[in-house]
């Protein structure tokens, strides 16, 4: 097992596609979420999709029409959102939601398209770079300095003034998947967030072993480091849709399926993987399985002893 996992209380969410011709049903499923309990709503970012509205307008828009759930981008494309921005953006969106958002980042997935939406293209190696500048100067605009200064070769301030403060410690969760990124989230990043699908199971619990690694040579303890998986499925007896037959914007690799008590012991492996936040693709995007997995997946883990 991993450093982490159990160490903290498992939280539970959904992630959704911003889908321009769902946007009310998106608002349902976030509205249920909000209602029945859950932790955390993430949401994509795509700029470059033409059918996708902008994540950084949906989530302050669904912040201002919940009360208690948290939000995070699920992941933010760095190459097409300046850190310094982004910083002002994450933090302004945590003060006026009294604390309710979360930074999911990544290096951006679709090099091609976000080189054909204006961004720059960068080499793997500059990739991982980037973020792990980003990161420093995100942090430094978040700090109660007066100024901050930081000379990269991706990204520069310059007697910047940092403010407003986040209303709570904001993670940084990095969507992450290969050995360099790995140790970026080991070195520096609140969390990580990968995909099943993307990664195997086999892969997730290699990454986990990765990112321990990397924060103990770095003096850090593993174990402060947030684990958050995304996988994709349909909770019931109905099969669940091929892989071909999903839309756009839905992950790599079959959707999970099968009934409440199968999805509850499906998850607490993950448990035992070291992973401590689990978020939920509904591959049939209805709040009758938002509220399954709120009123019958969860209280179901709960009950078995599966998780504190």
């Amino acid at each position: 097992m991993a450093a982490a996992g159990a160490q903290r209380p498992v939280q539970f969410g959904i992630s959704l596609v911003p889908a321009t011709e769902r946007l009310d049903r998106v608002r349902e499923l976030v509205r249920t979420a909000d209602e029945t309990g859950l932790d955390l709503v993430g949401i994509q970012d795509h700029p470059y999709q033409h059918h996708f509205l902008d994540t950084w307008s949906l989530i302050p828009t669904l912040l201002a029409e919940t009360k208690r759930i948290s939000f995070l981008t699920d992941v933010a494309s760095l190459p097409l959102r300046p850190p310094a921005v982004m910083a002002k953006a994450a933090a302004s969106l945590d003060v006026l939601s009294g604390g309710r958002f979360e930074l999911g980042l990544g290096g951006g997935a679709l090099p091609e398209l976000i080189w054909n939406f204006g961004g720059p293209r960068r080499t793997p190696s500059e990739t991982v770079e980037a973020v792990d500048e980003a990161i420093d100067v995100i942090r430094l605009l978040w700090s109660d300095q007066r100024s901050v200064s930081y000379a990269g070769k991706h990204y520069r301030l310059n007697d910047a003034r940092p403010g407003p403060s986040p209303a709570h410690p904001i993670g940084i969760w990095l969507g992450a998947f290969k050995p360099r990124m790995l140790r970026v989230v080991g070195r520096k990043a609140d969390g990580w967030l990968p995909s099943l699908g993307v990664l195997t199971r086999e892969e997730l619990r290699a990454g986990n072993e990765q990112i321990d690694v990397a924060a103990e040579e770095a003096g850090r303890d593993p174990r402060s480091i947030r684990r958050i998986l995304n996988l994709q499925g349909l909770i019931g007896e109905a099969p669940a849709p091929s892989r071909s037959e999903l839309p756009v914007g839905y992950l790599a690799g079959e959707p999970l399926a099968g009934p409440a008590d199968w999805w509850a012991q499906k998850l607490a492996g993950f448990i035992d993987d070291g992973f401590d936040t689990l978020v939920f693709w509904p591959v049939d995007p209805v709040p009758d399985q938002v509220e399954r997995l709120a009123r019958d997946v969860v209280p179901h883990f709960r009950r078995s002893g599966l998780t504190e």
